[in-house]
């Protein structure tokens, strides 16, 4: 069973998913199998991480933001924003699709995991998630 989830992240930062997936999981009635999600963008990325303290999350953006900076002079890759090619960069070392079990009809998240979209870009963007479920 395929769908596609859209999402419109108002700014660059972590953005939880995990209710809309767990939406689709549900009405797609899988006993077991595998939840697939695929991101269609070369600026935003797919994440499993903490989701109960937000510090975690506000910790993991400022360590890429440091590791991958903007207006670096290296950069040939500008027409689009000082933001386009350190987005590209971070979607290159992050995930474009995640693969969760579904066990039970739930996907088998342990207790403090959330499923994350990623955005690199600092205005956002409609986003588009394809999810395979079987």
């Amino acid at each position: 069973m395929n769908n596609r989830l859209q999402i419109q992240t108002p700014h660059w930062g972590l953005h939880e998913i995990s209710s809309q997936v767990t939406a689709i999981v549900n009405k797609a009635d899988v006993e077991e199998g595998l939840c697939s999600l695929f991101i269609q963008h070369t600026s935003a990325s797919l994440l499993i991480q903490e989701n109960a303290d937000p510090s975690a999350r506000h910790d993991l953006e400022n360590w890429l933001n440091r590791l991958i900076q903007e207006h670096d002079p290296l950069y040939t890759h500008v027409q689009e924003g000082a933001d386009d090619m350190p987005a590209h960069l971070k979607a290159a070392l992050t995930n474009v699709s995640l693969t969760i079990p579904v066990v039970e009809r739930r996907l088998a998240l342990g207790t403090w995991q959330g499923i994350f979209l990623w955005e690199h870009r600092r205005r956002g963007g409609q986003r588009s998630i394809i999810i395979h479920i079987g």
